[in-house]
């Protein structure tokens, strides 16, 4: 059965340019007031006041003037379907303040409706919004029920035309017209609405009215398209009052990447690169990026990367707000991981080389790789690897010594017994290495040798020099 979630953020306008609740806010629009938080309504102001009457009732009491920002208000809303969208993926944004989220499919996954609404609050809370609900079989339903009690808001029990009778009309407010004509005639409900006859209704309020109410009702399909995740990731923490250290920094960022991690997850995508902006209360923006050998959305390493960064960050003035982005994203690959016990998988390598590059720098750790040379001196290189990656890409290195000697030196050599701080065995070999005819001929012949006590070293016997060389030590 289909249901679906209205999520109605009617604070949006205010909370999406100030939170604060130490001072009076307002939010103007053509010198009207839209939105005003709780110290404004204190003091008498109210929405549709003037400028003038808003700066009487302020009296001498802080006060603060910000004109409505819309294209704020759509990127919140768009964060805001990066969070549902690990939801339900069947949702979309409506009315520039509210979002409709299928959730008939994905009460299963979440065990329950009481399961998935207690995610969907914790969500939003931990968000700093104020949001109303309403909870219908169709999403203009969800919609008008948003502006209905709670009780009756979310009482899917109860018939919906029931539910739906004691809303005003002027909440259809897209048919102005309409409406008017209707209270003229003494309605004023949908109740009052919801019995008459759909062709009367018709003739005598137009048929996008009429449609509309077949919408409400179920009687006609509601087509929306679906949301689509964006190639992108950006989201942002609003702190409502001053920041001075790094601690307190910390909840939200753990909040904005778990919030990454989770979109990466339900999207199937990976980064090997975050960005951090700190908003000052000056409206300066800082940049922190963070980086990772290699792609993946695990939001505890993300965690501890940038806890490291974050310590070395001196604070040069007060923070207000923080913002993650995530430019690029690639297409997941998946983890090879014990089905049976998956708590005791060994953290990986790439995890701890990201920790000391954060804490150390990027130069500060070295890779060893190959090339696609033969000589051994050539073919193993050591390298900072800035730019990530998986160390030993090239040509693979089947027995090489993992340690070689930055010259080959001379063995000594009696009565055909080879001596390195001791007589050495010869245990395998020999491999035939030739190369560097254009400048410098090189002719080997190289053998895996062993000492009196275990120990296995790489020699070779020069072709052309006739002498034999120990070149490297196996670990």
């Amino acid at each position: 059965m289909s249901l679906w979630l209205c999520l109605r953020f009617d604070q949006l306008p205010l909370q999406c340019l100030n939170r604060s609740e130490t001072q009076a806010v307002v939010v103007l629009a053509k010198q009207r007031v839209v939105r005003a938080n709780d110290c404004a309504a204190a003091l008498g102001i109210r929405v549709d006041m003037g400028t003038a009457t808003v700066h009487a009732l302020a009296d001498n009491e802080p006060l603060q003037l910000l004109e409505r920002d819309e294209d704020a208000e759509q990127r919140c809303l768009q964060q805001l379907c990066c969070w549902a969208y690990s939801i339900t993926p069947s949702l979309f944004s409506w009315r520039r303040d509210c979002l409709q989220l299928e959730i008939g499919g994905c009460l299963n996954l979440f065990q329950g409706l009481d399961s998935l609404l207690a995610e969907v609050t914790g969500g939003i809370s931990s968000r700093g919004y104020s949001v109303q609900y309403g909870l219908a079989p169709t999403p203009k339903a969800a919609w008008l029920l948003s502006f209905a009690p709670a009780d009756t808001a979310l009482a899917i029990t109860l018939p919906l035309t029931e539910r739906l009778a004691p809303l005003p009309l002027t909440l259809l407010e897209l048919f102005p017209t309409a409406v008017d004509s209707l209270r003229r005639a003494g309605l004023h409900t949908l109740g009052d609405i919801l019995t008459l006859p759909p062709a009367s209704l018709g003739r005598r309020c137009g048929r996008e009215f009429s449609h509309f109410l077949q919408q409400v009702t179920g009687q006609r399909e509601d087509r929306q398209a679906d949301y689509r995740p964006p190639t992108t990731f950006s989201d942002e923490y609003w702190f409502g009052y001053e920041v001075k250290a790094n601690t307190e920094l910390l909840p939200a960022m753990q909040l904005l990447l778990q919030s990454l991690c989770a979109f990466l997850r339900s999207t199937q995508l990976q980064t090997a690169e975050i960005c951090w902006q700190l908003i000052g209360m000056d409206k300066s923006l800082r940049e922190v990026k963070v980086r990772s050998t290699n792609k993946h959305s695990d939001w505890k390493n993300w965690h501890q990367l940038t806890a490291i960064c974050f310590e070395q960050l001196q604070l040069t003035t007060g923070v207000e707000g923080l913002a993650l982005t995530c430019p690029a994203l690639h297409p997941a690959q998946q983890d090879n991981i014990d089905l049976f016990q998956p708590g005791k998988q060994r953290e990986p390598l790439a995890h701890l080389l990201d920790r000391l590059r954060s804490r150390l720098g990027m130069q500060a750790i070295e890779k060893v790789g190959c090339r696609d040379e033969h000589l051994p001196e050539f073919a193993v290189h050591v390298s900072s690897d800035r730019a990530g990656g998986e160390p030993g890409i090239g040509r693979p290195c089947f027995q090489r010594p993992f340690w070689l000697m930055p010259q080959p030196q001379l063995l000594r050599q009696s009565r055909q017994q080879l001596y390195w701080k001791g007589p050495l065995s010869l245990l395998y070999g020999p491999e035939r290495i030739e190369d560097n005819w254009w400048q410098e001929a090189a002719s080997r012949d190289y053998y895996i040798a062993a000492d009196s006590g275990g120990q296995h070293y790489w020699v070779f016997r020069d072709r052309l020099a006739r002498n034999w060389y120990i070149h490297g030590i196996f670990a």
